[in-house]
């Protein structure tokens, strides 16, 4: 017998416990011979990472699906693995280092990352451990990280091969710079933080003898009636400390303003540079005074001004973020020699870039070049781990062609060879692929993929998968070409001095670029493995939006790129990939640890079990809609959980054991013909709904017929079966309620595999089939139906049911019996009606049913077919203080609706409150409208019956 109540923190573990000593989860478990593959590969979680509530809903889907294909005898690998996390973990280890006063650079890299792999081996992983407490099925045997050695080589592989066919280069370009951990960071950590600043209107001169005329007067329509004769140019900007690298000011090309200016030039304030007046299409006319100005070694705009109007690039910032002048050839070539100059650069060198913006402002506003200052909010770029504003920084750093790669992975989504479900993410992932940027790959870290390369004397470069290959290829290269560099490589190989030929590249990759293999790296390329051969490619990928371009993009692009058919045919990573939401707190709100809404996963796990979070994510995650987490919604599907657990209790207590010969075809009861055709009909609708990633709505299909339909009608239905004394009618329930449990515990495996599994083991009774585990049963086929038997016991629970919505809307006493009366009745619906009498009086409260051709006065009045049903009330309830009560109800209803209505419509309250609050007060609007509605129906029945 099962226990009284279920209790998930005992269940949960040793559940666990069980499919691991079974290693139930391996490639190809529970596989039926010649079994067709079905291959995930887990989006990696950081190394330093725990799990959230993100990571929650993506294992989730990820999990149903795998227990799905399983059941259904396919092979299927779902590939676990960890990103090594460069930055994330260069930090942590760096934090608990400084802790003992080491730092980095005094142990030297080798002792670093060797400290850096003790932490992984003591505390890296811990997440693993977390996605096993949500019941994540995952072939564990395989965890890969991308730093094994395995990855390792397909990491090398790629980047030689990369920049042996040209895509892999080495560019000066602007990157994301991070001054507090001194290294190029991705866009994806850039965290754009709204803040409140100031927008300094500066001045600058044009050169001597230039003037033009500037509109200081308009009339109605926009048009300048007065004009003044200035020789200044007035730039706005938000980062005056920039302006020492100034080599241009741009203008658009159609502002009549500047058109007599273009191609003149400024001489740039505090220290006489002359720059010229560009035309371009960058600057806004409407935008300031339509004039800006362009530092193109520290603004992303004005680099690509910059490359087109032909502006030289000065770096004017350290890699800490203090001005860089003195010493500076790029900054000091063509300025005057002046006393000046001197003054300026001996107070501005080596001064942190914030303090030299208020210096900067200071020597303007001294010299009468600040024209005025607005206050501006604005979003300021911030490194999301170091915690300070980036700069973009002009830094040699190694690239990727992205424009190249991108082709084939438009391609293959426009031709439909991978899809997006939902589809509107492809417009997300055809812009970035259509406006693709060249890729940087090289951070200046520690832990990662050390760089291929290595570097002669002279700076040539050498990429090789090994430092022998790297040296015998300069080797070759040196002493084939006639020269000092000859005459040095020479005296260095006959005096046994080798390894001092070439310098290896300090820096390392980027963690995406090993993420971008993960597909094939994982299965053992670049080696011909037979996993490789057999799971690649993978079939679906489940990740959330905002890595797209960071992610999916790349895998795309490494995936066409490297992995090819028998015919030599570029070959996609995955056919589909599933885009799924985000998790919000109850209120819509993004979670966040400012705002104090962040739930914990392992929180909810302890307190309702890790099935009741499953299922709640799941029924919650319908296609392009945020999921909207309230702790309540996931006490409700716990409630549905046990509803399960008792049902099975009572069948047991009745009698049921287990029925491994059960025939669906012949039973004759139609209760339980009604319950296999619902039964089939729910598989049918379970199945596709998981085929087609409509994972909502199985679990709705599945929260519908487990307890509406089987627990709430089908076991009320037979409690007269299991007392009665027909004993065969009693085995053919008996056998029916356990089929049906058997086939419900499978249905549900996927999303709440714990108690469905617990389920499974208790309830085998007899059967020898039911030796292996549940997540390797069989999955339900959909083969029977009953349309007729299904039809008439659905007319009996709507004819109940509406009996029961009248007594609840009309406050009949619960105890109270009402007679009934049909009017209308067909011939079928007499037998329905003679057939079910015991039950709808049992179920529905009432006493005697009678046939009448007109309805009784003081009744309430249903519809069921073409019936009408008649509830004569009058003797049971005051029919005047009904309706005054339901008339109240309805005015405190619309007093409430008016109030927010008030509040929805005033245009202030909806642009500052903040959207979690208006959310709120929109829902609690449609709760209110639902409440009209229902009250609206219960006045016109009780003014009826009156």
């Amino acid at each position: 017998m099962l226990e009284k109540t279920y209790d998930s923190a005992a269940v949960e573990p040793r559940i666990a416990q069980k499919w691991d000593e079974e290693d139930a989860f391996r490639a190809g478990a529970g596989a039926k011979p010649g079994a067709e593959t079905f291959c995930i590969v887990i989006p990696p979680p950081n190394v330093t990472g725990s799990l959230h509530m993100g990571h929650a809903l993506n294992n989730t889907l990820q999990d149903i699906m795998v227990r799905f294909e399983r059941m259904r005898g396919k092979d299927v690998l779902w590939q676990p693995g960890m990103d090594h996390a460069g930055i994330a973990t260069q930090m942590v280890v760096e934090r608990k280092l400084m802790e003992q006063q080491l730092h980095r650079r005094e142990m030297g890299r080798e002792a670093f990352i060797d400290k850096v792999w003790e932490w992984k081996a003591e505390s890296g992983g811990l997440i693993f451990n977390q996605l096993k407490r949500l019941g994540a099925s995952c072939d564990w045997s395989r965890e890969r990280f991308t730093m094994d050695e395995g990855l390792s080589e397909a990491v090398l592989e790629v980047f030689v091969s990369l920049y042996k066919e040209g895509l892999i280069y080495k560019d000066k370009r602007l990157v994301n710079w991070d001054p507090k951990l001194l290294t190029a960071i991705s866009d994806m950590e850039v965290e754009q933080i709204e803040m409140a600043g100031s927008l300094w209107h500066l001045r600058y001169p044009l050169e001597p003898g230039v003037t033009y005329e500037h509109p200081i007067a308009f009339d109605a329509e926009g048009k300048a009636t007065e004009w003044e004769t200035r020789d200044y140019l007035v730039v706005a900007t938000t980062r005056p400390e920039t302006m020492l690298g100034d080599t241009g000011v741009a203008v658009h090309p159609d502002d009549e303003r500047y058109t007599a200016i273009v191609g003149k030039h400024v001489i740039l304030p505090l220290i006489g540079r002359r720059i010229p007046i560009v035309a371009d299409e960058y600057p806004d006319p409407t935008a300031g005074t339509g004039a800006v100005k362009m530092t193109p070694a520290h603004d992303f705009n004005d680099f690509d001004v910059g490359r087109r109007r032909h502006l030289r690039m000065v770096n004017i910032l350290t890699v800490d973020g203090h001005l860089t002048l003195a010493g500076n050839e790029d900054f000091l070539e063509g300025l005057p020699a002046t006393d000046e100059l001197e003054t300026i650069v001996s107070a501005l060198d080596n001064v942190e870039r914030f303090a030299a913006r208020k210096a900067i402002v200071a020597m303007f506003e001294e010299r009468g070049l600040l024209d005025r200052i607005e206050p501006h909010k604005h979003t300021v770029p911030h490194g999301d781990r170091g915690g300070v504003p980036i700069e973009p920084r002009l830094t040699e750093q190694w690239w990727v062609d992205n424009k190249t790669l991108a082709k084939p992975a438009l391609q293959s989504v426009r031709e439909g060879r991978t899809r997006f479900v939902p589809k509107n993410w492809e417009k997300t992932y055809f812009e970035w692929l259509e406006n693709i940027e060249p890729w940087c790959i090289s951070r200046q870290l520690w832990w990662g993929h050390q760089i291929p390369a290595w570097y002669g004397p002279d700076g040539q470069v050498f990429v090789e998968k090994t430092e022998e290959e790297a040296l015998h290829a300069a080797i070759q290269h040196y002493l084939a070409h006639e020269g000092p560099m000859k005459a040095y490589v020479e005296d260095l190989l006959e005096n046994f001095r080798p390894g001092e030929i070439l310098t290896r590249d300090e820096d390392v990759l980027d963690t995406w670029f090993s993420s971008a293999l993960w597909p094939f790296s994982t299965l053992g390329w670049p080696d011909k493995t037979a996993e490789l051969a057999r799971y690649y490619p993978t079939n679906v990928l489940v990740t959330g939006f905002d890595i797209i371009p960071f992610w999916v993009v790349r895998m795309m692009q490494m995936g066409l790129h490297f992995m090819k058919d028998n015919k030599g045919n570029p070959v996609e990573p995955f056919h589909t990939i599933y885009i799924h939401a985000l998790v919000r707190d109850k209120n819509g709100a993004k979670m966040s640890k400012s705002k104090g809404n962040v739930i914990d996963p392992l929180d909810l796990i302890d307190e309702y079990g890790a099935d009741a979070l499953r299922f709640t994510l799941a029924i919650m995650a319908a296609q392009g809609r945020d999921v909207k987490l309230d702790p309540a919604r996931i006490a409700g599907y716990r409630n549905f959980g046990t509803k399960l657990w008792n049902a099975t209790r009572f069948a047991g207590m009745n009698g049921v054991n287990g029925a491994p010969d059960f025939i669906p075809e012949t039973v004759s009861l139609t209760v339980n013909r009604w319950i296999l055709t619902e039964l089939s009909r729910t598989i049918r609708d379970v199945t596709g709904a998981i085929e087609s990633y409509r994972f909502n709505e199985a679990a709705g299909s599945l929260y519908r017929f487990v307890w509406n339909q089987f627990c709430d009608w089908y076991l009320e239905l037979l409690k007269p079966v299991f007392s009665g004394a027909d004993e065969a009618a009693k085995a053919e329930s008996q056998a029916c309620v356990a089929h049906v449990l058997d086939e419900t515990y499978k249905l549900l495996h996927p999303f709440m595999p714990f108690m469905t599994e617990e389920l499974w083991a208790h309830t085998a009774g007899d059967a020898k089939a039911r030796d292996g585990l549940l997540c390797h049963a069989e999955w339900p086929v959909s083969s029977y139906a009953d349309d007729l038997a299904a039809e008439e016991t659905n007319w009996l629970i709507e004819l109940v049911t509406g009996i029961r919505s009248v007594r609840a809307e009309m406050n009949v006493p619960p105890a109270a019996i009402a007679p009934l009366v049909v009017v209308g009745a067909s011939d079928l619906t007499r037998e329905r009606l003679e057939r079910h009498a015991a039950a709808i009086r049992r179920l529905a409260r009432v006493d005697a049913i009678d046939m009448s051709s007109v309805a009784p006065k003081g009744s309430a009045q249903i519809v069921v077919g073409e019936a009408t049903i008649c509830l004569p009330l009058g003797s049971l309830i005051d029919l005047a203080a009904e309706k005054m009560r339901v008339e109240k109800a309805l005015a405190k209803t619309d007093q409430a609706r008016e109030r927010i209505l008030g509040k929805l419509s005033n245009e202030k309250f909806v642009a500052n409150a903040r959207p979690d609050i208006v959310e709120a007060e929109r829902e609690r609007l449609a709760e209110l409208d639902g409440q009209k509605a229902s009250l609206i129906v219960a006045l016109a029945r009780v003014s009826e019956a009156g």
